[in-house]
């Protein structure tokens, strides 16, 4: 027993020390800022797209969302979405230009391996579980829902 913890006491004084040293206040408030700011503009194109279109609903919804994520990967695409995220840290994993980014910095990355084994195979390698687990238990809510429903 003793072994492991001198064991185990190395190893965190070896992580310790080569970890980088953050400021975590400096951290959480440029993670509020950005992602407090993405969330605005989802806002401004809702109002936007609200006043122009006169978009309400499931349709207005449907809109801003499809406008973010094409920020989210055009950004990505240019390679700006990168810099936020480096200044943001977990600011810039707002929930949909979050996982915009995480479906095209895999494509870019394995565009040399070709349009299918490279580009379309690895796009959905950090978002594909996200998917999986989405489509999974939407069918088991829906599944319930059935039953419930059936039932009474």
């Amino acid at each position: 027993m003793k072994k492991r913890q001198f064991y185990n006491k190395n190893y965190l004084e070896y992580v310790k020390g080569i970890s980088p040293k953050t400021n975590e206040k400096r951290s959480l408030f440029r993670a509020f800022i950005v992602g407090g700011f993405i969330c605005c503009i989802g806002q401004a194109v809702r109002y936007a797209l609200e006043g122009i279109f006169q978009l309400k609903g499931d349709e207005l919804s449907a809109y801003v969302s499809l406008v973010m994520i094409f920020l989210g990967a055009f950004l990505t695409g240019l390679g700006v979405y990168d810099r936020i995220g480096k200044f943001a840290g977990g600011g810039s994993i707002v929930p949909i230009t979050g996982f915009a980014n995480s479906v095209v910095s895999p494509a870019m990355e394995f565009k040399t391996e070709g349009y299918i084994y490279g580009t379309a195979a690895k796009m959905f390698i950090v978002a594909g579980p996200i998917i999986v687990f989405g489509v999974a238990g939407s069918v088991l809510v829906g599944l319930v829902y059935y039953v419930g429903y059936m039932i009474f």
